[in-house]
């Protein structure tokens, strides 16, 4: 796992640019990195996974600002090594993973779980990272949930 790089910047501006952005280009995740600013449009966090396994130096040191966050997102962005985040919504669990690591994260609404799309229950992801205490153990279990949704996917 990457920790996270200190940035030669006003983190608190930047991360309020970037939640603007993500409002008003109706983004789920807005990243600005090394790399540039890249703007994610997918629900869920496969925008996010599909970053950290083919373009991890956009993430290392970026600055992340995610409409919502859970500890799968949360787990994701640690292991990149992001160093700082802004979520609309993040979950106590995916705080307290963020704050284990020592990423700096803002947050408008603190709420005890994500639920799922459908209001009827948690958030799949959110399920199955519970158990897990570090951003490593989640990984197994993010990797096997987004296989089998592409495999429901490619069936359908």
């Amino acid at each position: 796992m990457k920790m996270p790089i200190q940035g030669n910047f006003d983190s608190e501006f930047v991360l309020r640019d970037l939640a603007e952005i993500l409002h008003k280009e109706n983004c789920s995740c807005v990243i600005s990195g090394r790399c540039g600013v890249r703007l994610c449009h997918r629900r869920g966090i496969i925008d996010l996974w599909e970053l950290y396994n083919s373009s991890p130096d956009l993430l290392y040191g970026a600055a992340i600002a995610d409409k919502v966050v859970g500890k799968g997102a949360a787990a994701i962005m640690v292991s990149a090594g992001v160093g700082e985040v802004h979520a609309d919504v993040i979950s106590s669990q995916a705080l307290m993973l963020f704050e284990k690591y020592g990423v700096r994260v803002e947050f408008e609404r603190l709420v005890p779980d994500i639920r799922n799309r459908a209001g009827t229950g948690l958030c799949p992801v959110e399920t199955l990272c519970r158990p897990c205490s570090t951003a490593e153990e989640c990984l197994p279990m993010i990797e096997k949930f987004i296989n089998e949704i592409k495999r429901e996917n490619a069936a359908s």
